[in-house]
């Protein structure tokens, strides 16, 4: 089940369950009461509880809703507005994110929206160049992506020779801004193998940012400049798996709109392999990788 179905069942769910609760509440319980009442009234003593259920049984739709509406509006709350767990499903964000971790994802980083037609209503913040942010794919949005940020509105992109260069808010006139080239290491500080696939692992900077990238050697780089001008509202997203990773270079730009929310923390990570007494190719989890929960970096 895509994210929006889940959101629209949440909120439905949410909504009727409080429905009901309210009107148990405000109408059928103290009829209840009432009766509850008169019965103690004639008895002349106060009824045990027990005695109290059978004389105005509560419904069971009525006791259901009581019990689901607190939980369902704090996961509701949480989910829209504060954290959501996401499961990191390919190798596009290598060494950075495996496959296998689940990520939480600050809702409230990037601006609160409503959580079906996710329309923006109180403006919090926007992402920062160099944040692991999770977007809806703008090519089919039911889908969520998750790539870094290295344009910011206003920004040229340049890419040749596998290297990205950046200059900042020259729209206008680009000639007299320098670029900022995100360097690596000259030598692989590692290799790292992705089904048995050796690709070189470089350490990469821009300012106060560091974090790893890989490339693989068995892919050409090319001479010819490619060049990305980023729009007003929109931004530009790369993979640090950066021969393995369809982004921005493919598709183009993301609208602040479709931005979801920034990726802060590993809470789980499960290594796969595959089930060999299964006739279908099923992967199937084999230990916790435990020390890959914490803070993303």
């Amino acid at each position: 089940m895509n994210t929006y179905y889940f959101s629209l069942l949440l909120v439905i769910g949410t909504f009727v369950t409080g429905i009901i609760w309210a009107i148990d509440h405000f109408v059928w319980k103290p009829k209840r009461d009432e009766k509850i009442r008169a019965a103690e009234a004639q008895a002349g003593v106060a009824l045990e509880p027990e005695q109290a259920d059978q004389i105005a049984p509560q419904s069971g739709l009525a006791d259901f809703a009581q019990a689901a509406f607190p939980v369902l509006f704090v996961i509701l709350i949480l989910r829209s507005f504060i954290y959501e767990p996401f499961r990191i499903p390919s190798g596009s964000m290598l060494p950075t994110l495996l496959v296998g971790d689940f990520i939480l994802v600050e809702k409230f980083r990037y601006g609160l929206r409503e959580p079906v037609s996710r329309k923006e209503f109180f403006r919090t913040g926007r992402p920062d160049r160099g944040d692991i942010a999770v977007f809806k794919y703008p090519v089919e949005p039911d889908l969520d992506y998750i790539k870094r940020v290295i344009g910011l509105p206003g920004d040229r992109i340049t890419y040749q020779d596998k290297t990205f260069f950046i200059q900042p808010g020259c729209l206008a006139d680009c000639a007299d801004v320098e670029p900022i080239e995100l360097t690596r290491d000259l030598q692989a500080v590692g290799e790292y193998q992705q089904q048995r696939m050796p690709l070189h692992r470089y350490h990469e900077q821009y300012n106060e940012l560091e974090y790893n990238v890989l490339v693989n050697p068995r892919v050409n780089s090319t001479n010819n400049a490619m060049v990305w001008d980023v729009p007003a509202e929109h931004y530009f997203f790369i993979g640090d798996n950066r021969d393995n990773s369809v982004d921005s270079r493919y598709w183009g730009f993301v609208h602040e709109d479709l931005l979801v929310g920034r990726a802060v923390f590993v809470w789980l990570s499960l290594e796969f392999e595959r089930d060999v007494n299964s006739w279908l190719p099923n992967w199937v989890p084999s230990k916790i990788r435990f020390n890959r929960l914490g803070r993303i970096k």
